[in-house]
């Protein structure tokens, strides 16, 4: 986000990330994959970009 200049407001006001969202977003917790596609296109990047598989 910060190599792209997007900030937690725009997250939630300009491409409808609910504040709940960016809160679990923050908190490195679970969000669902329509999220992630919203993340893509805001930040203009690849999922590979934003996010890494580990096992549990």
């Amino acid at each position: 986000m910060n190599e792209k200049g997007v900030t937690t407001y725009s997250l939630r006001e300009k491409c409808g990330i609910d504040s709940k969202t960016v809160r679990r977003l923050k908190a490195n917790e679970n969000i669902e994959t329509k999220t992630l596609n919203k993340l893509c296109a805001a930040l203009d990047c690849r999922l590979e970009d934003i996010a890494e598989y580990s096992k549990d």
